[in-house]
């Protein structure tokens, strides 16, 4: 579910543009880089902020 929230918000953004997504737990953190890289996307960034990991993607 994480992803597809990604995925829309991406979709209404501009090529060039970048969004931070913050995620909780394994599964997120492993899943979103991962779909987002398989959609074009690219990964600028993953950061920790105590247990919530911040990615920056910047839009294809």
């Amino acid at each position: 579910m994480t992803f597809v929230r990604t995925k829309l918000r991406l979709e209404r953004m501009q090529p060039g543009e970048t969004l931070r997504v913050r995620l909780r737990g394994g599964e997120p953190l492993r899943n979103v880089p991962r779909a987002a890289r398989d959609e074009g996307h690219v990964i600028l960034g993953i950061e920790q902020d105590g247990d919530v990991h911040i990615v920056t993607i910047r839009r294809a």
